[in-house]
């Protein structure tokens, strides 16, 4: 059975990933409205009898929502049936229904009532939680055969507070990078890394959008400073564990892909491929972000159960 339920999760997280993708490819291309007010339904048809290339994009997009939703829900119930004696699993199980769930509904009232852009920009960082839930009970099922050895591992307590509070703040980045979208801020500044001439005190007469666009740069290159900082200390202090140093060293990878693809957005003129990528980068980051929470709160446990010291 857990040979099946890897190829399930396997499935259910690439599946997730389309969906990511598939959501930031309709704020791209201008697609929120390809099939009207109407949901679930297209125009208020099963099948449309004309087609645009905005309702392919957006029906596209619902069809693979909804088939990985039907995924989704498989594996939280075989995952709970089998594995529900694993601490984590079942939380992960309900999690993942509960935020896949939470994120359609969202996208309906945009389609049904309309949203404002600040609404709107949550719906990205909603599909990223999602997302880590089921990229976290994917990994739960490869440690149910030890292929991922973490029981040595202990994260101080310090260290733990610290990957939390990234963790929020990379929520808020990818907030103020959905706002650039929805606010269609993403070119209104033509120089990359400051808005004209790459002079950083040029400031006056920034219209709301710049305002948008350069705040989104700057929490970025918060983050990405934040990132080395950690993966400094994390080298340092776990050099003995591969699944710390190794993990933070795909994290810190992931980021420095996410400040390229978004400098190339800028150069290349809102490239749809860049574009597309810069949303996979952070979306990975996070899905990271979220495994080392999990390691976290397992560290935590094993203090308040005595099983580990606290200065360890």
């Amino acid at each position: 059975m857990i040979k099946h339920l890897k190829w399930l999760s396997v499935v259910a997280t690439i599946g997730m990933i389309f969906v990511l993708l598939g959501g930031a490819l309709v704020t791209k291309t201008g697609s929120e409205d390809g099939c009207g007010d109407s949901w679930p339904l297209c125009e208020g048809q099963v099948v449309p009898s004309e087609f645009t290339f905005e309702m392919v994009i957006e029906l596209s997009h619902r069809l693979v929502s909804g088939s990985v939703g039907i995924v989704v829900l498989i594996l939280a119930i075989i995952a709970w049936k089998h594995l529900g004696h694993i601490r984590e699993v079942k939380f992960l199980s309900v999690s993942s229904v509960f935020f896949l769930v939470l994120q359609a509904l969202i996208g309906a009232a945009a389609v049904m009532w309309g949203q404002s852009d600040f609404v709107l920009a949550l719906h990205f960082g909603i599909s990223l939680i999602s997302f880590a839930t089921i990229f976290l009970l994917t990994l739960l099922i490869f440690e149910a055969d030890k292929k991922l050895d973490t029981e040595s591992l202990h994260i101080q307590k310090k260290h733990r507070i610290e990957i939390l509070a990234l963790m929020i703040y990379t929520l808020a980045v990818v907030y103020t990078g959905a706002l650039v979208r929805h606010t269609e801020s993403n070119l209104v500044c033509p120089d990359w890394p400051f808005c004209y001439n790459n002079e950083p005190l040029n400031v006056i007469g920034y219209n709301f959008q710049q305002w948008v666009q350069m705040g989104h740069r700057l929490s970025a290159a918060i983050l990405v400073i934040w990132t080395i900082l950690l993966f400094i200390k994390i080298v340092k202090n776990y050099k003995k564990s591969t699944v710390m140093v190794g993990g933070w060293s795909i994290a810190l990878s992931l980021i420095l892909l996410q400040v390229l693809s978004g400098a190339l957005i800028i150069f290349t003129m809102l490239n749809l491929f860049i574009a597309l990528a810069h949303a996979l980068f952070i979306s990975c980051f996070f899905g990271m972000l979220s495994y080392f929470i999990l390691l976290a709160n397992r560290s935590a446990y094993k203090e308040k159960s005595g099983q580990v010291n606290e200065t360890h």
